[in-house]
């Protein structure tokens, strides 16, 4: 058999009229095979040319679930023609031996429609496959997500923490589960504490992954100071971790605040990297911006950064902001969002009451770090978002 046709089952009573049906139907793209019985079809057969007076009612449904069925017959008041209509039919005709070309084009119209039907639901049933596979995958990479937050938030110090009668705290909220901003503060020693406040570029993995290595560098860089010239520490941080980015060429840069607290001189010596918005000093009743400018660490080949220092009141309140604040801020330009943040910062006393005058306008902030842990699935926020508040130094250990 020539398996370029179309294999075509006729259904009818024995006897001329069905053999001139099915010489008929017999043309260069379709094959005839001639049968009164259905359970006698063979296996390639494409569609089935039934005569209305050959099927049991009966059996009309168990034809047409079987292939694509034509029905053909000698009146339109067939009572048999209608129980086939009924039951599913693909289509009719009547007198077809006077309509030779006519159903021949049916037969044809009919196979390519069941062709496409029977396309779509493989397509139906590969989609289905694929979805599940990808729940599956969003699953696991969801799990590694909220495991890789859970590791990251370990590795942050605790809060609040005093040291050497400064007080140390930050607010923590991640855009989803990773985050790209970090910080850290730790005692060197009774006279010196040193902290840094960082935002890598973007947020997830990738970035999470900068502030790990950033973690490691800076404990281990503290852990070989000597102690000596604390003024120029910050700069050298930075600059070394500008060599340590540029080096993994992995297309990531941060910006960064580094500071080392002199408690006995009541002094900060820092250094900064296009900080973003500028750390806040809140003191004898002022609010001003450090003073200082810096690239970006991991952008450039061999910056240099400056190294800056300020005289700090007994009492004293720094913040420092990720740039995702600004998200959470009204106004259409930045410097009038730096403006509202400076207000809203003025009129806070605590890191509280600073998180809970950003919430009043960015709902999203105020579901996010208290309730993090409990509800992974909460909305994103727009990005990254930390604050810290380094404050002193009448505080008690």
């Amino acid at each position: 058999m020539d398996h370029s046709k179309q294999l075509i089952a006729v259904i009818d009573e024995p006897g001329r009229e069905r053999d001139a049906l099915a010489e008929a139907i017999t043309c260069d793209d379709m094959w005839v095979f001639a049968s009164e019985d259905i359970e006698d079809l063979p296996a390639d057969t494409a569609l089935i040319v039934a005569h209305a007076r050959a099927v049991p009612r009966q059996r009309w449904s168990q034809l047409t679930r079987r292939l694509p069925t034509l029905v053909v017959s000698d009146s339109r008041q067939d009572a048999d023609l209608i129980k086939a209509v009924d039951v599913g039919l693909v289509d009719y005709i009547v007198h077809p031996l006077r309509h030779a070309e006519l159903l021949r084009r049916m037969i044809r119209k009919a196979i390519e429609l069941n062709d496409l039907a029977l396309e779509r639901e493989r397509d139906h049933e590969r989609l289905a496959e694929l979805n599940e596979s990808l729940e599956t995958h969003l699953a696991l990479l969801r799990m590694d997500q909220q495991s890789g937050g859970h590791i990251q938030r370990r590795l942050l110090p605790l809060r609040p923490k005093v040291i050497n009668g400064v007080s140390y705290d930050y607010v923590f909220a991640p855009s989803l589960y990773l985050s790209g901003d970090f910080l850290d503060y730790q005692r060197y020693n009774a006279r010196y504490s040193a902290f840094y406040f960082a935002d890598v570029s973007g947020h997830g993995a990738s970035s999470a992954f900068v502030t790990v290595l950033l973690k490691y560098l800076c404990n281990r860089w503290l852990g070989e100071w000597d102690g000596q010239q604390p003024e120029t520490l910050p700069a050298d941080w930075l600059r070394a971790m500008n060599r340590e980015l540029q080096g993994t060429d992995i297309g990531k840069h941060a910006t960064l605040f580094v500071g080392v607290i002199d408690h006995e001189a009541h002094t900060l010596h820092y250094s900064l990297g296009a900080q973003l918005p500028m750390p806040l000093l809140a003191a004898e009743g002022k609010l001003s911006r450090l003073e200082g400018e810096g690239m970006p660490v991991g952008l450039f080949p061999d910056v240099e950064y400056p190294s800056l220092s300020c005289s700090l009141p007994a009492e004293f309140r720094l913040w420092l902001c990720s740039d995702g604040v600004l998200e959470c801020l009204p106004g259409n330009t930045l410097d009038t969002r730096l403006k509202e943040l400076e207000q809203l910062v003025s009129e806070s006393v605590t890191l509280e009451q600073l998180r809970d005058r950003l919430a009043e306008t960015n709902v999203l902030l105020a579901e996010g770090d208290a309730e993090f842990d409990a509800n992974q699935e909460r909305d994103a926020l727009p990005d990254d978002l930390t604050i810290m508040m380094v404050s002193g130094f009448g505080h008690a250990d």
